[in-house]
């Protein structure tokens, strides 16, 4: 078995894939217990508190002195923030080196953005925060690539400090400098009263303009800046992708595992859901005062009644990932789609995992589906027109179960999840950026590491499964107590990234 299959897109005439379907309102991505992803809790400790810092390193910035530590692979990491914001306010570039609100010292690594599920303890809304990681043999005058790493989570949870988020041993492999970010998460990111919207798509926008200042000072190139993300990270990069006055900030992108059927919000739909919004939390568009005396308690609160009822409110938005960058016409100016695209000419690495929508299917039916189910469950999806084309074609068979039982409908549901959300859209989407100038590489894994909180839907876990999220400790490295062929699909994929950032060409 190929355990990752890298395919330059010659997929402008090839079509295996359906037709991209419309949004499953009740496909929800894996979720994760967010409380896990913070180095403060128990779990997070054991994979990214820092390794052995002892020693404090400076490097002169041009905006002061960086303060960091190192870790026993020799990589040195530093941490900082990156910008700075009021609520419900864009975000300014930091005009200082500056750690991250809640820093003690160079030791520590970020406090979280506010989220659902997370000790108050564990977060600060002042969140505009970075680590950067710097491998040994990278110093001034180096001209090295640098990654920007925008993690996923559904827009609403997550972290720079995510379990396998650690970037040394990436940053090694590569030979480049490795930064994660955050940004505002939900409604403080994205549901702004004053309807200013892409709050959160101007943070990275601004971390992105704070990496190019500083980078050179520890040896990258300002203009050798690749930006990378997994899920809503990867749909971060397709707004990034739709906003030219961004362009010149990045040269190349890559997406993993983006939900591309998520198309952004049109402002229609962002209206709707505004006004539900500043309906809960009983504050006029224009009334900064009462923004202001909100908890972020009640914020968060208001945003989760949002967010579960957003798909009855404002049907586009769907149930999954409502809250969304939005296409404004003014920073994002294309959708991105087959609807419209603008000319444009970076290279891109677009990958999804072979088991992208096991952890919804699995997640939301427990026990088995009698196959009988599987027509109606489509028909209820996509309507009778799109389910018959489903239904008639060679692509979701009914596949007997090894004791002779009726077939589980599962198996086929998973496989037009995966297709239609991820693979099918992410292809097409490919195909559209080939025929508008640009060049793209698509990838599939088909090898993975169970990512944390994947284990709660024993599929998963299971052999040869790959599930949404099982490629992040894959390109980290990050992986504990890898199988050999792990740790020959890490060593791959991080060459091909190595290659990547240097030439925009994956291929080794």
């Amino acid at each position: 078995m190929i355990a990752f299959n890298l395919i330059l897109s010659a997929l402008l005439v090839s079509n295996a894939c359906a037709t991209p379907l419309p949004i499953i309102q009740g496909l929800q991505f894996p979720s994760f217990d967010p409380r896990d992803l913070l180095c403060q809790l128990p779990i997070v400790d054991k994979i990214l508190c820092p390794r052995n810092g002892v020693a404090s390193l400076n490097v002169v910035t041009p905006l002061g002195i960086a303060h960091g530590t190192p870790d026993a692979s020799g990589v040195r990491r530093f941490v900082v923030k990156y910008a700075s914001a009021s609520r419900w306010h864009a975000s300014t570039v930091a005009s200082t080196w500056t750690l991250p609100t809640g820093a003690a010292n160079e030791t520590a690594l970020p406090l979280a953005c506010p989220q659902p599920g997370v000790s108050s303890t564990a977060y600060t809304e002042d969140c505009l925060s970075m680590a950067i990681y710097v491998p040994p043999g990278i110093s001034v005058g180096s001209n090295a690539p640098t990654l920007m790493w925008i993690h996923g989570g559904s827009f609403i949870v997550g972290s720079a400090t995510g379990p396998g988020l650690d970037g040394s041993n990436l940053a090694i492999a590569t030979n480049s400098i490795v930064a994660v970010v955050q940004y505002r998460l939900g409604a403080l990111g994205f549901m702004s009263p004053d309807g200013t919207t892409n709050l959160a798509l101007k943070d990275i926008i601004n971390a992105l303009q704070f990496l190019g200042k500083v980078a050179p000072a520890f040896g990258g190139g300002s203009s050798k800046i690749t930006v990378a993300g997994q899920s809503s990270g990867a749909t971060m990069i397709r707004a990034l992708l739709a906003v030219p006055s961004a362009s010149s900030l990045f040269k190349s992108a890559i997406l993993q595992s983006d939900p591309m059927n998520y198309g952004f919000l049109s402002p229609a739909t962002q209206q709707t859901l505004q006004s539900k919004f500043n309906g809960l939390i009983s504050c006029g568009a224009t009334d900064t005062t009462c923004w202001n005396a909100l908890s972020l308690d009640q914020v968060i609160a208001a945003q989760t009644t949002l967010f579960n009822t957003a798909a009855s409110i404002a049907p586009p938005a769907g149930a999954a990932e409502p809250i969304r960058p939005v296409h404004d016409g003014t920073l994002i100016t294309s959708p991105l789609d087959s609807t419209g695209f603008s000319s444009v000419n970076k290279p891109l690495l677009v990958t999804t995992v072979l088991n992208e929508a096991g952890y919804a299917i699995y997640g939301q039916f427990d026990d088995a589906l009698p196959s009988a189910y599987f027509e109606p469950v489509c028909n209820a999806t996509f309507g009778s027109a799109r389910t018959t084309v489903i239904v008639d074609s060679p692509y979701y068979p009914a596949t007997p179960s090894l004791d002779g039982s009726d077939p589980d409908a599962r198996s086929q549901l998973q496989l037009v999840g995966t297709d239609y959300l991820w693979k099918c859209s992410a292809w097409t989407f490919s195909r559209n950026w080939i025929q508008n100038g640009g060049q793209v590489y698509v990838g599939e894994y088909q090898l993975g590491v169970s990512y944390a909180g994947n284990d709660a839907v024993p599929y998963c876990t299971g052999n040869g499964v790959v599930c949404h999220q099982d490629d992040i400790e894959i390109v980290f490295g990050t992986a504990s107590n890898p199988t050999a062929a792990q740790t020959a699909l890490i060593t791959e994929v991080q060459a091909r990234y190595q290659a990547f950032l240097s030439t925009g060409n994956p291929r080794i």
